[in-house]
């Protein structure tokens, strides 16, 4: 059973920027995906941001160019670096780890969540 932790969430002004941090308590190497989704009341969770073992990173059109994902094996860990954020990215942010190679990915574990709030 692998455990997903995430951190960095927090509030921030219009323009700001802010670093989520997924840690696990396992090896993450053998993930197939690694995403980052986020819910906001009164609305579906949605997807952020996914990247592969292999490296290879898919985004929601509402965040391209501004949230990049990464995963750092060694670490354990998996990032989204947010720039640029906006009200509308206001919500709580998952993360979420797939051992199987299908898409969309079936999510085996989940995070407890963090809380982004956008505002000035």
């Amino acid at each position: 059973q692998v455990q997903l932790v995430e951190s960095g969430g927090g509030l921030v002004q219009p323009g700001g920027s802010l670093r989520l941090s997924c840690a696990a308590s396992g090896s993450i190497f053998s993930f197939n995906y690694m995403g980052w989704y986020r819910q906001a009341p009164g609305k579906q969770r949605e997807l952020v941001a996914v990247i592969t073992s292999g490296g290879s990173t898919n985004y929601a059109d509402s965040v391209k160019g501004r949230f990049s994902i990464s995963r750092d094996n060694a670490k354990n860990t998996v990032y989204l670096q947010m720039n640029s954020l906006k009200p509308e990215d206001t919500a709580v942010y998952y993360c979420a780890a797939a051992l199987g190679g299908s898409w969309p990915p079936e999510y085996d574990y989940w995070g407890q969540g963090t809380q982004v709030t956008v505002s000035s």
